[in-house]
C-alpha cells in the first residue's frame, strides 16, 4: 500500500517546528504503525536526512511509551489500542496520515514526536507509594480483601501512564491518570494509613505541574488503552474533599 505522511518535525524545545510531508510506496498492511515509522526512518537515512524521533520500548502495549496523535486521535483510530498495537491495515491505500506529538503544557516536546512526560513521575513520587517495613512478605490470606475491591484496585492499577488522557482532554487534565494511581491504593488496606496525605500531595503536585482541571467530557476514558473508568476521578475528588475536611 502507498501512504502519504504529514509528520511534525521539531529539533528541540526552542525550535518552532513544522509539518513535513513524506511518501512511502511499499507498506505491508500487516506492519505495525511503529514498524511503518521504522521504514520511514530507513528511507530518511538513505537520503541522508535526520530520522524521525519517537518514543517506544516494549511494542507490546504494556509500557505506555509510544503515545502519539494520529489524525487527531491519541494512539490512532482504534479504541483501547496503543500506538504500537495499531497496524497499517487500519488505514486505506493512498490515505494521508497526520502524525503529531501529544500536546500539553506539562508535556513539552523534546524532539519530533518525543515529549517529556516526567511530570507524571513527579506526581507519582509525591505520594504514589506506601510506607511499610521491609522484610519477608506477609501471608496473602492474612489480610482479607473483598473481591469487588480487589478487582477495582486491579482495574485502576492497569494504567500504563501513556498520557493519552492528557492529550485528548481540552484542558490537558491528568485527572484520570492521577485518580487511577490514588484509587488503586485507597481501595486496599495497605494504602489506608497514608490515604489523606497521599491524595492531597498527588492532587497538589498535579496542579503544580500545569495540568488543567477535569473537563467532564470523558474523552480520557474513551481513548484510554486500558479502559480506565472516569469513576476513579469521582473517587479521587471524594477522597480529596474528605482529606481536606479531616485536616481542619
Amino acid at each position: 500500500m502507498r501512504i502519504r505522511l504529514k509528520v511534525w518535525r521539531q529539533e528541540n524545545q526552542q525550535d518552532p517546528g513544522k509539518m513535513m510531508t513524506y511518501v512511502l510506496g511499499d507498506i505491508n498492511p500487516h506492519m505495525s504503525f511503529l514498524e511503518m515509522l521504522d521504514t520511514l526512518n530507513e528511507q530518511l537515512l538513505q537520503e541522508g536526512s535526520r530520522p524521525v524521533e519517537f518514543d517506544h520500548d516494549c511494542r507490546e502495549g504494556i509500557c505506555g511509551q509510544c503515545g502519539i496523535m494520529i489524525n487527531g486521535r491519541a494512539h490512532g483510530p482504534l479504541k483501547n489500542t496503543t500506538t504500537c498495537q495499531l497496524h497499517m491495515r487500519s488505514f486505506k491505500d493512498n490515505e494521508e496520515i497526520v502524525i503529531e506529538p501529544f500536546r500539553a503544557t506539562a508535556f513539552p516536546v523534546k524532539c519530533d514526536l518525543k515529549v517529556d512526560r516526567t511530570a507524571f513521575d513527579r506526581v507519582i513520587a509525591s505520594g504514589g507509594f506506601i510506607s511499610v517495613n521491609t522484610g519477608q512478605a506477609p501471608e496473602a490470606n492474612s489480610i482479607p480483601i473483598s473481591s469487588p475491591d480487589v478487582e477495582a484496585a486491579f482495574d485502576a492499577a492497569a494504567c500504563i501512564g501513556c498520557g493519552a488522557c492528557v492529550a485528548v482532554c481540552k484542558n490537558s487534565s491528568a485527572a484520570l491518570f492521577t485518580s487511577a494511581k490514588i484509587s488503586h491504593m485507597v481501595l486496599l488496606p495497605q494504602g489506608e494509613i497514608e490515604a489523606q496525605t497521599r491524595v492531597r500531595s498527588m492532587v497538589d503536585q498535579m496542579d503544580a505541574e500545569g495540568f488543567g482541571h477535569c473537563s467532564n467530557t470523558e474523552a480520557c476514558e474513551a481513548e484510554c488503552p486500558q479502559q480506565i473508568s472516569v469513576l476513579h476521578i469521582a473517587r479521587m475528588n471524594y477522597e480529596y474533599n474528605k482529606a481536606q475536611v479531616l485536616k481542619k
